[in-house]
C-alpha cells in the first residue's frame, strides 16, 4: 500500500513520520521544504512530492492543512488532489474543519469514486510524535475497516461513525480545552494579585478539582510568560473557536460561555499574539 501526505506541520508531520518509521512509502508534499525533508529524515521509505499529481500512484492520501479554504484548493478543481487520485483510492482528511466542508469534500470525492474519512486529531505533537494522539474517525466504514493495521501507527484509534461526529468531538475537545485555557488564566491572574507565588500555584491547584490537561501542558508557560515555539497557535485555537461556536449557533445550540471565550481568544489575535502558542491568550 502507497501512501501520500498533504502537510506535515504541527501535527500532520508527527503522523507522516510514524508511516515513515514503520517502513510505509509515503510520498511527502509540503509547502515548505523544511517540513518536508523533517519528515523525510525519519526513514528511508518516503519519497518527495511536488505537486498534486505526485499523489497519483497512492492508495491513501492524507491531508493536514490548517484552514478549510486550503482543503478546498488543494482537493478541488482541475488540478486538485481528486482530479489526480484513482478510483478506489481513500482520502483520509486529519484537519480541524467544520462539517459543511467535510460533507462537501465527501461528495466531491464520491464523484471520483474515491473513498473519503474524515480523521480529526486530539492532544499535542507531542502526543502525535509518540503515536499517542487521540483519532476521532468518522465516515466511509468500509475504507475505515480497510486501514485496520494503518491507525494503530498514527495514534489511538476510535471509530466516531460519522463525518459530522469526528467534525463535531474535535471541535467540542478544542471549545472545551481553550475554555478551560481561559478559566485557568484568570485564576492565575487571581493568585498573582493575592500575592500567591505562581509554580507554587500551579502546584497546588494540580492537587485540587483545578487540575486539568491546560494546566499540565501550559500552566508553566503562562506562570513564566514564554510561549515560544508555538504548539497550537492562538490564531489557530481562534479559528477552532469560530467553527465550535458557529456549530452550536447553527444546531440552536445556547453556548454563551463559549461566546465569551471566542471574543477572549479574538482580543489576543488582535493584540498581535496570534502566531504564539494559545497560552498566550494569558496576556490578554
Amino acid at each position: 500500500m502507497e501512501f501520500g501526505f498533504i502537510g506535515v506541520g504541527a501535527m500532520g508531520g508527527p503522523l507522516a513520520r510514524n508511516l515513515v518509521r514503520a517502513g510505509k512509502k509515503v510520498r511527502v508534499y509540503n509547502r515548505s521544504a523544511a517540513g518536508r525533508d523533517k519528515t523525510l529524515a525519519a526513514g528511508t521509505s518516503g519519497l518527495p512530492a511536488m505537486s498534486m499529481a505526485d499523489m497519483a500512484s497512492c492508495d491513501v492520501v492524507f491531508t493536514c492543512l490548517a484552514q478549510p479554504e486550503h482543503i478546498r484548493e488543494k482537493t478541488l478543481g482541475p488540478e486538485g488532489l481528486y482530479a489526480h487520485m484513482q478510483p478506489g483510492a481513500v482520502h483520509v482528511e486529519l484537519s480541524t474543519i467544520d462539517s459543511q466542508t467535510a460533507l462537501a469534500l465527501a461528495e466531491a470525492a464520491r464523484g471520483q469514486g474515491i473513498a473519503y474519512i474524515q480523521c480529526t486529531l486530539g492532544k499535542t505533537p507531542v502526543h502525535a510524535e509518540r503515536g499517542e494522539a487521540p483519532l476521532f474517525v468518522g465516515g466511509d466504514q468500509q475504507a475505515m475497516a480497510a486501514l485496520g493495521e494503518v491507525w494503530p501507527i498514527l495514534g489511538v484509534f476510535n471509530n466516531v461513525g460519522t463525518i459530522e461526529a469526528a467534525c463535531a468531538v474535535k471541535l467540542v475537545s478544542n471549545l472545551v480545552g481553550m475554555a478551560n485555557l481561559a478559566v485557568l488564566s484568570e485564576g492565575l491572574r487571581i493568585g498573582e494579585a493575592a500575592g500567591v507565588d505562581k509554580n507554587l500555584l500551579l502546584r497546588l491547584l494540580a492537587e485540587t478539582g483545578a487540575d486539568s490537561f491546560q494546566l499540565g501542558a501550559r500552566g508553566k508557560s503562562m506562570a513564566e510568560g514564554e510561549y515560544d515555539p508555538p504548539r497550537f497557535a492562538l490564531d489557530l485555537a481562534l479559528k477552532d473557536l469560530r467553527l465550535g461556536c458557529g456549530m452550536a449557533h447553527a444546531m440552536n445550540v445556547d453556548a454563551p460561555l463559549l461566546d465569551m471565550v471566542l471574543e477572549r481568544f479574538g482580543r489576543g489575535s488582535a493584540a498581535g499574539l496570534g502566531n504564539r502558542d494559545c497560552a498566550a491568550v494569558h496576556e490578554v
